[in-house]
């Protein structure tokens, strides 16, 4: 990914787009101060340079029926490459791993997972994580509520 160096206008367009990402162009030129081309072309600059990765709609997870969400601290028997990457291929293909971090401190990872309920929770421990070969510890807790969810990253300067 090629890295660019971030101007105002560029953060003022990310800041813009992480409110709004439907927002037409033409709108989106008005609100960051600049004509409709230049910031079209600033947009595909960014996007070609990975700044932007992609474009998404948020769904609501209350009301898809996921209402549950536990974070997950794994803790594996060994911590060679191989281990991890093999503990980070199986996660990748769970959907109901929202997140995944590689952790300092006691556990390996820190895991963001939403359910509908306690017992799909069960079944997605038993079935999934504690098969897992490489797993020695799991520690689960769960979510009362959400005080602060955010997708916006502050790159205003």
């Amino acid at each position: 990914m090629p890295e660019i160096e971030l101007d105002a206008i560029d953060r003022r367009i990310l800041t813009a787009i992480q409110t709004n990402a439907r927002m037409r162009n033409v709108d989106l030129a008005d609100a960051v101060g600049l004509s409709a081309s230049p910031c079209l072309r600033r947009v595909k600059r960014l996007e070609d340079a990975g700044v932007i990765r992609d474009y998404v709609t948020l769904v609501d997870q209350q009301a898809v029926g996921l209402p549950v969400s536990i974070f997950i601290n794994v803790t594996l028997e060994r911590q060679v490459e191989k281990a991890l990457e093999e503990f980070e291929a199986k996660i990748r293909s769970w959907p109901e791993v929202m997140e995944c971090y590689l952790m300092t401190g006691d556990a390996d990872y820190l895991l963001r997972v939403v359910t509908s309920d306690l017992s799909a929770y069960e079944r997605f421990l038993m079935d999934k994580l504690t098969r897992m070969k490489g797993v020695a510890a799991i520690k689960s807790s769960f979510s009362l509520k959400q005080v602060v969810y955010r997708t916006a990253l502050p790159v205003a300067g």
